[in-house]
C-alpha cells in the first residue's frame, strides 16, 4: 500500500523543483548562460563577459540557475566556477515526456536551437 502522505509530499517537492526549473528557463539570459556552459565549466567573470550587464546582474541570474539545480557553482582558489548540472534538465524532460506528446529531448538539437535564437537576438 502506498503511503499517501509521502506520495503527496513527493509530488509537492517535484512540483516545486519543476517550478524553479521552468522559471529559470523562462529568461533568455539564463538560457544563453546554459548554452555557454554546454561547452565547458566557466569562471563567473567569463560567463559575464558577453553580456551587457553588470557582474552583479549576471550573478543574480547564476543564483537563480543554481537554486533551480541547473548549474553548480564552486570556488577554486579565488575564482568562482560554474558548471552545468544535467539532472535538473533531465527531470524536466521526464516530466514533459509523461504527457506522451513529446519525443525525447535531443540536447544537440536544443543546443542548435538556442544558438540560432541567440544569434537572431544579437542581430536584432
Amino acid at each position: 500500500m502506498v503511503d499517501q502522505t509521502r506520495l503527496r509530499a513527493y509530488r509537492q517537492d517535484m512540483t516545486h523543483d519543476l517550478d524553479l526549473i521552468f522559471a529559470a528557463l523562462g529568461d533568455p539570459t539564463r538560457r544563453a548562460i546554459l548554452s555557454m556552459l554546454l561547452e565547458d565549466d566557466m569562471a563567473v567573470t567569463d560567463v559575464a563577459d558577453p553580456f551587457e550587464m553588470s557582474l552583479a546582474a549576471v550573478s543574480k541570474h547564476l543564483t537563480i540557475l543554481t537554486r533551480a539545480g541547473l548549474i553548480a557553482q564552486e570556488k577554486r582558489g579565488r575564482v568562482k566556477w560554474c558548471k552545468l548540472e544535467p539532472d535538473a534538465m533531465r527531470a524536466a524532460s521526464v516530466w514533459m515526456q509523461g504527457f506522451g506528446q513529446f519525443d525525447e529531448i535531443d540536447l544537440d538539437g536544443l543546443e542548435r536551437f538556442l544558438e540560432r535564437e541567440l544569434s537572431q537576438e544579437g542581430d536584432a
